[in-house]
Order: structure tokens, then sequence, then C-alpha cells
């Protein structure tokens, strides 16, 4: 109910919806559940269900003094919650389920599980090793919590709290960049420090590593470590206060804070699994920290794990998922969820705004346009997808054959040029540009571009030779696999660039007409219709880019 907000609904171990508040009616990123009873309904009965037959309800856990409502037709009432989970000691079950009374509006009886639970619930149950009937281990690094490595047991759904891996919260990787320009003019503190760790993640490529700083950064963590609450920012400021004659760029400190992190939590978590035995050779990631694809990457890497899982919802946006699989563990025994990640909300389509024309137009023949124009087209297809990134059915795609094509997408999304723009490539394909290249749907991992293919597709090559890889394939998304075939065909090229249809600062267009009104590209395509800017665009800096006549 707290930031990223969302409501899922399970009917015994399938999962028919997970609606985050970000993607209905053009909501903030990172919106609290703030929808109201009526619109709760609305959703249910999109399904083909009614929230009257629901007969478990049950709210994710969140820190004790920062107050929680919600409206389900009594007004805003005030609900209790189970805990957070910053620090699970060694005997506590994590797992356990706490039960209340809503007393307005609907009254009813619901549950609560800490918010650590539904960490680890929602990323083993929606995990190919819980389909497969096997243990594992858990890591979970959430933004208000310490890395902990937990263990879960397949057959009796135990799960054994092994410890912290370190006394390091997550939100110290936005935390500690916000001393570091650029990110050290901040205008909306709270938002901030939620959406920063990604550009951190994508600035320090501009970086270099200096190792002389990595014994500064371990006395910092050895001094600093008792004082949790005020860490990230004495951690920052000693930093500051310690170098400041030597004049270290920015990006250097950062990148090289990357390093110091990525290597504590490797050899933190390596000592860790051996010293259990390595009992499973299965781990999956959880929390906010888990969308680091470069931390993600290292740790599959390592070769400490057969099968490394992360869900494409690893932070807050999967905790009703999380805490619905809690509940679903708890009256079934079943602790596998059959789930699809389309499945948000659908797409709504619209006459054409002022300004528009509307023409039907087949994939191929969108496949055409993307190949004969060169220009960025909004892509809308179906129910959105879960998570925060774009994975092909709420996309801004374009060719990545123009060294320009980044700058571009980064001007009308309004980006920070430093910003990658991802590839969405055929899975078959996917092994000949990029290394390892393996199957990668989520866009969760790290991927190097092969050197005979960087002047090929320089749009979707990082400043450090990397790539946050989406592969397709027909199975999971027969039409953009269609599209992907069909450009392929045509330009002997089996990927386009990928990036989040949105407007600044709110979750996916959640209709065509958003998209129109968003107004910065000539094309936005839906359900075999194309509707086209009249009056164009004139795409500048590259002399690929056609000018139109108007």
């Amino acid at each position: 109910m707290t930031h990223d907000g969302s409501i899922a609904l399970v009917d015994g171990q399938r999962l028919i919806f997970s609606y985050e508040v970000e993607k209905l009616n053009n909501s903030p990123r990172y919106s609290r559940f703030n929808i109201k009873m009526a619109e709760v309904n609305a959703i249910f009965e999109r399904h083909g269900y009614s929230f009257g037959q629901t007969d478990k309800f049950v709210i994710d856990g969140w820190v004790p003094d920062e107050p929680v409502y919600i409206d389900l037709g009594g007004g805003d009432t005030p609900v209790e919650l189970a805990g957070y989970g910053s620090l699970v000691v060694k005997n506590e079950n994590v797992m356990q389920r706490k039960d209340f009374n809503l007393n307005a509006g609907l009254k009813m009886n619901y549950a609560s599980y800490n918010h650590v639970a539904g960490h680890i619930a929602c990323a083993y149950c929606t995990s190919p090793i819980a389909r497969a009937g096997e243990d594992s281990y858990v890591l979970v690094w959430d933004g208000g919590m310490f890395p902990q490595l937990f263990y879960y047991h397949n057959k009796n759904n135990k799960v054994e709290n092994l410890g912290v891996l370190f006394l390091i919260i997550g939100h110290i990787y936005g935390m500690f960049a916000q001393y570091f320009e650029p990110f050290n003019t901040r205008k909306d503190k709270a938002i901030e420090e939620l959406s920063v760790a990604g550009k951190v993640m994508a600035f320090i490529a501009k970086g270099s590593y200096r190792k002389e700083m990595i014994p500064v950064f371990q006395a910092l963590y050895e001094e600093c470590k008792d004082r949790p609450k005020e860490f990230s920012h004495l951690m920052a400021l000693e930093f500051m206060k310690r170098t400041v004659h030597l004049n270290y760029p920015s990006e250097d400190v950062l990148y090289t804070f990357h390093t110091y992190l990525e290597r504590l939590l490797l050899e933190t978590l390596t000592r860790k699994v051996k010293n259990d035995n390595g009992r499973a050779k299965n781990l999956c990631i959880v929390g906010g920290c888990g969308l680091n694809i470069k931390w993600n990457s290292v740790i599959r890497n390592s070769g400490l794990f057969k099968e490394v899982w992360v869900p494409p919802f690893p932070n807050d946006s999967g905790s009703a998922i999380g805490t619905a699989c809690c509940e679903m563990i708890h009256s079934t025994g079943l602790n596998y969820l059959d789930w699809n990640v389309f499945s948000g909300p659908p797409i709504i389509s619209d006459l054409p705004d002022s300004g528009w024309m509307k023409k039907p137009a087949t994939i191929d023949e969108l496949a055409l346009l993307l190949f004969l124009e060169n220009e960025p087209v909004v892509f809308l297809n179906g129910r959105a997808e879960l998570g925060p990134r774009a994975l092909g059915n709420r996309s801004i795609l374009a060719p990545t054959t123009d060294v320009y094509m980044k700058q571009v997408l980064n001007r009308v999304k309004n980006r920070e040029d430093y910003r990658p723009v991802a590839p969405i490539c055929l899975e078959e394909d996917a092994k000949d540009i990029f290394d390892p290249g393996t199957r990668d749907p989520y866009m969760l991992f790290d991927h190097k571009v092969k050197p005979e293919w960087k002047e090929r597709i320089p749009a979707i090559c990082h400043l450090d030779g990397t790539a946050r890889l989406q592969t397709v394939n027909e199975s999971e998304n027969p039409v953009m696999a269609r599209l992907l075939n069909e450009y392929k065909r045509l330009s002997g090229i089996p990927l386009l660039c990928n990036t989040s249809a949105n407007h600044n600062g709110r979750g996916f267009f959640p209709d065509v007409s958003s998209a129109m009104q968003w107004d910065q590209v000539n094309y936005v395509w839906c359900d075999n219709t194309l509707y086209e800017k009249e009056e164009k665009i004139i795409f500048q800096n590259s002399k690929s880019f056609s000018v139109k006549p108007v």
C-alpha cells in the first residue's frame, strides 16, 4: 500500500492480475495505494470476478511508525500491518501470519505479512526453481533492509534465516550518490531516493576504477556500521572529507563505490553459502537491489549456483504478488504460482486526437515503417507488463542502426544523455550478438555487445560496451516476435531499441490518447492500428533521419 502500491488477485495458484497504481490513469511513479472501492470493483469485474468473492484478504507489511490508510467504502481508514523486516532475528518465523480486523466500510478480517516475507514469497513462488520442486537460497536486499540470506525448503515451506551479509541498507547506492554531481541537486528528496539508483548504474559507465579508494571505503564501513540510521550520510561525508584534496571525478568515485559494494556482496554471499555447505544450487534475488543488473550478473557468473532467478518485479512493485503468495502458501501449502508477466492493465484504444490520423496497419507493415522511416514508434499491445521495465507491450521502439538514435530517444524521454537504451532481440539470435547472450526475457542481467556488432547497432551500446538485453520468443510474446522477425527479414538485424512508453515521472501509458497527448513522436501503433501525426516532428542530429514535408 506504500510506494509502488499495487493490488493482485490469486485464484488457487494462478495469478489473475496485478495492477500497480502508477500504471492506472497516468499516475506518478511510486504512487501509494490510493484507488477507491469503485475502482477496485471495476478491476475485479474486468477479469470476471467481484471483490466480494475474495475469501482471503492480505496486506503487505511496512514500517510500524508510518501510518497507512485504505478506503474500501468507508472513507480513509487506518490499517494495522505486520512489520518491515530490516533485520530478521535468527529464530524468528519470517513467514508469520498476523491477523487484524477492519471496522470501517466493508467490515472484514484481514491478514498481513512482514514486508520481507512478501519479497521472499514473490521471488521463490514465481521461480522455475519452485516449479521444479527444488530448494533455494533467497537473497533479499531492499532499500530499508540489510542484505539477508534465507533458505527456502520446498517440501515443507519452511524458511530458514541464515543471517545478514553485511550492515548496509539497500538505499546506500542512491543516497551515497546524492553527495556527488550530478545527483546532488535533487528537487524532490522522496522521489529521488527511489529513482536515482538506476541513473547511477548508468552514470558509472563514464568512470574509472580507483583501487586506492577501496581501503577508504572499507575503513569507513568498519567505523560507521554501528550507526545504521546515519550510515549513508556519514560514509559519504567522511569519504569527501578524507579525499577532498585528491579531486576525484564524481564518476570515478561512484564507479569505485559500486565495485566496492559488488565485491562485498559477492564475497559475503560466497562465504555464507560455503559455511552452509552449499545445500542448494539455486538462488533467488529480490528487493530493490535486484534491479542492479551488474550485481546480478556478477553473482550469476560466479559459478556458485546452477540457477539464479530474479523476478521482473524484484522491488516493491512485486509486493502485492508476494503477499498473496504468502497467503497461498499458508492456506494451501502450494508454493508455485502460475503467472504471466503480461498481467497488468489492458490498453485502452481511443479515437485519434486532433492532429492525428488513424489507419489499419499490420505488424508486418509496422516493421516496414520502422525500416523505412528510421523513427521512434510508440508500441502499445495487450496487457501491461508487471514491474518497472518495459518488456515489449508498453514500449517505444526504434531502429538500432543510427548512432544518434540513443540521443533522440533520451531527448524525447527527457532523460540524461548518459542513459542507455535497451535492445529487444529475438532469443535465437542473441548469442550471435551478445556475450553471454543467454535467455533474458526480463532485462535483469548485463550482456556485452560483441565487437563485430558494435558499429552495426550503435544505438544500444552503452558507454562501457554493455547492453541491458531483453530476449523474446514466439511462445512468450508472439506479436513482438513477429515484428522482430519481419524487421530482421527487411534489415538483417533481429533487434530494435526498446524504452518505456510513459510520460516523464509517470507509469506506462494506459491508453492511446495518452501517447498522442505526449506528442513526442510521429507514430503510435496499437491493435493493428497506426496513429500518425499530421504535422510531423523533424528529428535532427542525424543525416540518416529523413526530413518529412509537412
